[in-house]
């Protein structure tokens, strides 16, 4: 099974990139963030895609996740499911078996840090109940935190900066150790090069100065099938690079 996870930063403009990159990569589930559209707002070559089941969750200019399931994934009862804690359409989620798979998109917590605390400890929440029920869990997307200062470029660091606060990493690490997996820098331990977003100036994205905020988290029996994981920086024009991991069937 591969899955994705991309923040888009726009899907509107960026419609014709994602296209080509379901059609060269071809996952089973591609989870988006930051799609800033009406689900009458994206683009026809997307919505009208008869290889993927779609849902886009958005209310215009800000924010908004979306979920593409590969149709040979989907089943005829496939549903989006938007949980309690979800708000400025910033969390979708879909389940096949006993999987749940989440577009997720963290605040940034610039302009209100406690809503990004507790968006991230609902989160948690919403994670423990369903391993309380037997369910397994993925969470993919744009988590607006860099958990360790191995996660930030050295140019980028910050002491107490956003993003990078020791309060907002402690609950990303919460989270974490509520038994899931970290699968790319699991599968890349030693990769201090290992960023997803890259501000855009100065050519922060070609020098490679960056901060990894974009996770696939998995239940742990799920993440230790995990085989490769990949981060396309070359692809796109967002200022977030498409993650790609691939799990045993």
């Amino acid at each position: 099974m591969k899955v994705a996870t991309w923040n888009v930063n726009g899907i509107r403009a960026r419609a014709s990139q994602v296209e080509q990159w379901l059609d060269q990569e071809r996952p089973d589930v591609l989870c988006l963030q930051e799609i800033k559209a009406t689900r009458d707002q994206v683009p026809l070559v997307l919505t009208g895609r008869d290889d993927y089941w779609t849902c886009w969750h958005g209310g215009g200019g800000y924010s908004g996740v979306a979920l593409l399931v590969h149709c040979d994934l989907a089943v005829a009862t496939c549903e989006a499911v938007h949980p309690p804690f979800d708000f400025e359409h910033r969390v979708a989620s879909v389940t096949r078996d006993d999987l749940e798979i989440l577009s997720v998109y963290v605040p940034n917590g610039g302009k209100d840090f406690a809503a990004k605390m507790q968006f991230l400890e609902a989160l948690g929440d919403h994670v423990a109940e369903r391993h309380r029920a037997g369910q397994r869990v993925l969470i993919c997307g744009d988590l607006n935190v860099a958990l360790t200062d191995r996660d930030i470029h050295p140019k980028e660091r910050k002491a107490n900066g956003i993003g990078q606060r020791p309060d907002e990493r402690g609950r990303l690490q919460q989270l974490i150790d509520l038994g899931l997996d970290d699968v790319h820098r699991r599968l890349h331990p030693a990769d201090d090069g290992l960023f997803t977003w890259w501000a855009p100036w100065r050519n922060m994205r070609q020098r490679n100065i960056g901060w990894r905020i974009d996770y696939v988290l998995a239940s742990a029996a799920l993440g230790a099938t995990a085989s490769t994981a990949v981060c396309q920086r070359e692809f796109g024009t967002s200022d977030h690079a498409p993650l790609m991991i691939e799990f045993a069937p």
